[in-house]
């Protein structure tokens, strides 16, 4: 019996698990789940419990978003109204045994994190202006005052150091990230920690102490980070490293140590994995190479928020770490052995640990996002969330093929994705999907603009190629690559493919990708008219431009085009020569450019460039900007800007094989 397609509108019916978090002593998990409101164009996020294995909505209308336990039975939670006043937060506190959520405090800033240091005493990572770092202190009516001035200077963007915006965030000048000490008791005492300047990374907790990383940034931003520890009961920060050699993130402490990843950066670069490493009397040892990314690296289009990807729990230490095609959970106890606790097909987005139990949100290759629990020792996986089986339901979901070809030496391999009823006697269009990054990884996880193209009839082919994250840093280095090994992997896994699957119309091929696949999709274009069509969505065109005017741009862009500077004939040389704007001369393809006015990752003039370059020569393109969205259209856009999104690709998609 013929199944229903996956369409495109069927992302109002997916829900999306977000923020798993223990309650302090385990008794019960709670994660917040988000699911579109069309209407609104926008997500509603609602509070979820699980206790004894079984989950049940907790919330409903409300809008709330889980910040930490504060207690075994109360959450800290943020609620979205009418009401808010900008520049503050509002937490509220919600007894998950009984009872409506019940104002708490109001922090005097924009929050961005909580942990609990004691009772009534936490450290708070909160959004200053470092023009001005004590507004905290206002009181309403200088409160109210600033907030009219600010209003009257709405048309204007002053800006005098770089980055001076940042995707997702809009303009930053002279936004930083401080750590506040608050304490409640009869008074809110609330008091800034670091300097007006410096910005804060990361911060973790140990008993009455806070260790935390970051630097100043005075007019352009550190490539490096310093050490800190805070005494919450003096009010006292202690430097523990402060030289700038090393970029250092992922700090956790175990049985009293303080652990880190560390890279100086000087092998592979930016993206060079960092070492597990500790200090020994103020100096940085590695105790560990992961040899892996330990985090979630996997490309999907099914995830909207986040959540923690590591968590101590009793003597050791709990991550997720990329491995191949995949995402897998790994232990690492006292002495640093590794132990891997899970490691099926799919991708594992976030966990959390506690009381003999790990939670974690994992998607499969039929099955959406969805909550999983299970031992210490990776024993007893158990799914406990059905929360998007109906969006499924009676759905053609297609199987993923796996396809093993060699190029350039390495042995890789990808993916098909067949229509329902495939026949090989019948001839079907196809599209190659090159995902972003570059160092991110395909898996084999339902990803759904596949699932909505292999329903439409079309054979939908992936591959993760040479920068690709999962092999480690040297399969991942393609510095002063670009173009050139990597697209040799694409043309020969697209051979590979049709080898496999003969009956592909080699005349009704399409390509896209998105970010670094944006970047290859301008690449391809420019290199090969063997697609009948393509996508490039929130692309690069020009290496030169890109440098100066992204977020990232100042340090990314030469190190990964092999510059050794931002400045000298040598060095845009080398940026001009990885530039699919230099070969769109060479251009015959039809091509769609996606692009966001916010995106400030890959900012829209990329897109012009590359569109008005193929205009001029008469070939078929079209720009389609997606006003107030930024670089995570495709994954975290508004619902109603990702269909339009989804739909213009297909139709183009449809236009150009029919």
């Amino acid at each position: 019996m013929t199944k229903a397609p996956v369409e495109i509108r069927d992302l109002l019916n997916f829900r999306f698990p977000e923020n798993l978090q223990y309650s302090t002593k385990g008794t019960y998990l709670a994660f917040q789940v988000a699911k579109a409101n069309e209407k609104k164009n926008s997500y509603d996020r609602d509070v979820w419990l699980v206790r004894d294995g079984k989950p049940q909505q907790l919330t409903a209308t409300l809008n709330t978003s889980i910040v930490c336990w504060d207690d075994d039975t109360t959450l800290i939670v943020t609620r979205s109204t009418p009401e808010d006043v900008p520049g503050v937060t509002n937490l509220y506190k919600l007894d998950v045994t009984g009872g409506e959520a019940q104002k708490w405090i109001t922090l005097p800033f924009p929050l961005k994190s909580v942990k609990k240091v004691a009772n009534g005493v936490y450290a708070v990572a909160g959004m200053i202006d470092a023009n001005d770092p004590d507004a905290y202190k206002d009181n309403e009516e200088t409160r109210k005052q600033k907030l009219e001035a600010k209003k009257a200077e709405e048309d204007y963007h002053v800006v005098d150091e770089v980055p001076y915006w940042f995707n997702g965030a809009g303009y930053i000048n002279k936004l930083r990230t401080a750590l506040f000490l608050v304490r409640t008791g009869k008074e809110l005492e609330v008091k800034r920690v670091t300097a007006p300047k410096f910005d804060l990374g990361e911060m973790v907790v140990d008993g009455k102490t806070v260790y935390y990383n970051g630097n100043v940034r005075d007019n352009k931003r550190s490539m490096f980070d310093k050490l800190y520890a805070l005494n919450t009961e003096t009010g006292k920060s202690e430097t523990l490293y402060g030289r700038n050699d090393h970029s250092i993130g992922g700090l956790f402490v175990l049985k009293g140590e303080l652990y880190f990843q560390a890279s100086d950066m000087k092998t592979y670069g930016i993206n060079e994995t960092g070492k597990i490493s500790h200090l020994v009397d103020k100096k940085i040892v590695a105790v560990k190479d992961p040899e892996r990314q330990l985090h979630d690296a996997g490309a999907v289009d099914i995830c909207l928020g986040g959540g923690s990807q590591s968590k101590v729990c009793g003597n050791a230490y709990y991550t997720l770490a990329t491995n191949e095609d995949h995402v897998e959970i790994w232990k690492f106890d006292s002495a640093m052995r590794k132990t891997v606790l899970f490691d099926e097909q799919g991708v594992v987005f976030f966990m959390d640990a506690a009381n003999k139990k790990i939670a974690f949100a994992r998607a499969t290759e039929s099955s959406l996002m969805e909550v999983y629990e299970m031992d210490l020792d990776g024993k007893n996986v158990v799914r406990l969330t059905s929360l998007n089986d109906a969006a499924l339901k009676d759905k053609y979901v297609a199987k993923p093929h796996r396809v093993d070809y060699t190029s350039h030496g390495d042995e890789l391999h990808g993916w098909v994705l067949l229509p329902e009823g495939f026949d090989k006697k019948k001839k079907y269009p196809a599209v190659l999907d090159v995902h972003g990054g570059p160092r991110a990884v395909y898996t084999n996880a339902f990803f759904h603009e596949m699932q909505v193209w292999a329903s439409k009839g079309y054979v939908v082919f992936f591959t993760n190629i040479r920068g690709s994250d999962g092999r480690g840093d040297e399969f991942a280095d393609i510095r002063d690559k670009y173009g050139s090994v990597d697209f040799d992997n694409l043309m020969d896994f697209t051979d590979a493919v049709l080898a496999a699957y003969p009956n592909i119309d080699t005349t009704k091929m399409c390509e896209t990708g998105g970010s670094y696949g944006g970047f290859m999709t301008n690449w391809i274009i420019g290199h090969t008219d063997r697609f009948c069509c393509a996508a490039s969505q929130r692309s690069i065109a020009n290496w030169v431009s890109f440098t100066f005017i992204s977020d990232i741009g100042l340090y990314f862009g030469p190190d990964q085009c092999g510059a050794k500077g931002l400045f000298g004939d040598a060095n845009t040389e080398f940026l001009w020569n990885h530039s699919p704007l230099k070969y769109a001369e060479n251009v015959k393809t039809p091509t769609l450019f996606i692009h966001s006015d916010e995106d400030f990752r890959c900012p829209l003039p990329e897109g012009m460039q590359m569109m008005q370059a193929l205009a001029v020569r008469d070939i078929e393109t079209r720009l389609v900007i997606f006003k107030g969205e930024n670089h995570e259209l495709s994954r975290g856009g508004k619902p109603v800007h990702r269909i339009r999104r989804l739909d213009e690709i297909t139709g183009w998609f449809d236009k150009h094989t029919k």
